[in-house]
């Protein structure tokens, strides 16, 4: 039954690919990189759940054949732990929340040009939820992006805040962890070789000592750790990383690092003597997520502790062996701040909002007046007292993406050229003040090809149950 719905789906790639015993042949390059968007948008937009996951399974098996495949970027970040690695480029984390499979086409085109590798492609617990796209389906978005773009190797696609829900684990803990660890069993199924394990939710301030506050962050970070080995395929050292702090909040410490990361490795050999730990840790420095909205509807101005990022990435990559920091919702910082993450040796910046900004931007005005009468409708409880429209819709939109799926997708090729071509500008821009050109050779000597098959079963069983995310970050 299923081989008969693969063979149809094949036919959408119009002789491109053949299918033959469970294995792809390639018969057209040219031609298939010109016809892959429409198997993603069976993967994307198809009725039938079953379809679309079948078409998610041939993107991945396609991609393999074309050479492209999921990996983990664990090993190039300990190498640049171990100093064999320069500090001289920051991996952009994108967050990619809406018209996926065409922003990363951009992207890959760019890494094309300028011999970029180190890049990470990602999507939260949260994002997951409200932008309706499950591991599986943001995976087959990306891979088949690359395809289309003729780019070939080693693609880095990350699980970002895998978080726990404070007061669903208060509530009843056992029901969160499960469905935290479900998430993440699907997310690795479908290619995700790279976890932010993020309990910094939990951390408790009301502690008297540092260590004791980070003693339930370490706990379960370690649990998931173990976790995680334990589902990884063989050839795949999963990249994990941990949270010290929620972002938003207080800056972090050296003191509240080497806590978090103290425990977390006793805690670990109590459980899982032996076994591979983190290769990164997130810190907050001063921003949040989104930005802080004016009533006017612009951001208002933060400022990065760079040198607290620089000497908490140090602390890290020479007391514990890691790739060094991370930081956490930089999307809407100034244009000339991308610059200070590369010169203060940051491993890695999260970046999400502004792509999804730009997208709202170019949408055509009754679409997107159609969103904001739905979140009037169905997001009223989120509006804060004397918040203006302007705020209210620029923090509830996000929360429309997945409503509205099929409409964005369903917007005219001129208006799809705009967004992208504003897109265009913005990933040139980040690509250039990170220093991403060239590190593809860092990739090609830390990474080595290992191409997991995928499973169709894994596949249909589909997603996980869909959550209330309302209380977790993006």
């Amino acid at each position: 039954m299923y081989l008969k719905q693969q063979q149809e789906l094949i036919k959408v790639l119009d002789g491109s690919v053949e299918l033959k015993d469970g294995q792809v042949r390639i018969l057209n390059e040219d031609k298939l990189r010109g016809n892959i968007e429409q198997l993603v948008k069976v993967a994307v937009l198809d009725e039938k759940e079953d379809r679309r996951y079948i078409a998610c399974f041939l993107v991945r098996k396609i991609a393999a054949a074309a050479g492209v495949y999921p990996h983990s970027i664990h090993d190039l970040y300990l190498a640049r732990g171990r100093g064999e690695v320069p500090n001289s480029f920051t991996v952009p984390a994108i967050n990619l929340r809406g018209l996926t499979f065409y922003a990363a086409r951009i992207i890959f085109q760019i890494a094309n040009k300028v011999n970029a590798g180190a890049f990470i492609f990602e999507i939260a617990r949260s994002e997951t939820g409200y932008t309706n796209q499950r591991p599986s389906e943001y995976a087959a978005n990306i891979l088949g992006a690359a395809i289309s773009a003729g780019y070939t190797g080693p693609v880095f696609i990350q699980g970002d805040h895998y978080q726990i829900s404070a007061s669903r684990y208060q509530e009843n803990p056992d029901p969160e962890i499960q469905a935290l660890k479900d998430l993440t069993r699907e997310a690795l199924n479908a290619g995700f070789f790279n976890i932010d394990v993020d309990a910094s939710t939990l951390v408790d301030l009301s502690k008297n000592t540092v260590v004791k506050q980070q003693v339930l962050n370490s706990e379960l970070t370690a649990m998931f750790t173990k976790y995680i080995r334990g589902l990884e395929p063989e050839g795949i050292t999963s990249s994990i990383g941990g949270e010290i702090g929620e972002v938003g909040e207080e800056n972090s410490t050296e003191e509240e690092l080497r806590a978090f990361l103290d425990n977390y490795l006793a805690d670990l050999k109590k459980i899982a003597s032996g076994e591979v730990g983190l290769s990164k840790i997130s810190v907050l420095t001063g921003t949040s997520h989104g930005g802080v909205v004016l009533p006017d509807g612009s951001i208002k101005e933060v400022a990065v502790d760079f040198d607290l990022l620089q000497f908490l990435g140090k602390v890290a990559r020479e007391s514990y062996g890691l790739g060094g920091a991370v930081q956490h919702g930089a999307s809407t910082l100034p244009e000339t701040a991308f610059s200070k993450f590369a010169e203060y040796d940051t491993l890695e910046v999260h970046l999400a909002t502004n792509f999804q900004n730009i997208l709202y931007d170019e949408l055509p005005e009754d679409l997107k007046n159609e969103i904001y009468a739905y979140l009037d409708k169905n997001h009223a409880h989120e509006r804060k007292s004397g918040q203006t429209d302007e705020q209210f819709y620029y923090k509830t939109r996000k929360r429309a993406l997945g409503e509205f799926k099929k409409k964005i997708w369903g917007i005219s090729a001129d208006q799809l050229a705009k967004i992208t071509a504003a897109w265009e500008i913005q990933f040139r821009d980040l690509f250039d003040r990170l220093g991403v050109a060239d590190t593809r050779q860092y990739v090609e000597q830390h990474i080595s090809k290992v191409v997991i098959e995928p499973n169709l079963e894994d596949y249909l069983l589909g997603g996980v149950k869909q959550e209330d995310t309302s209380d977790l970050a993006d």
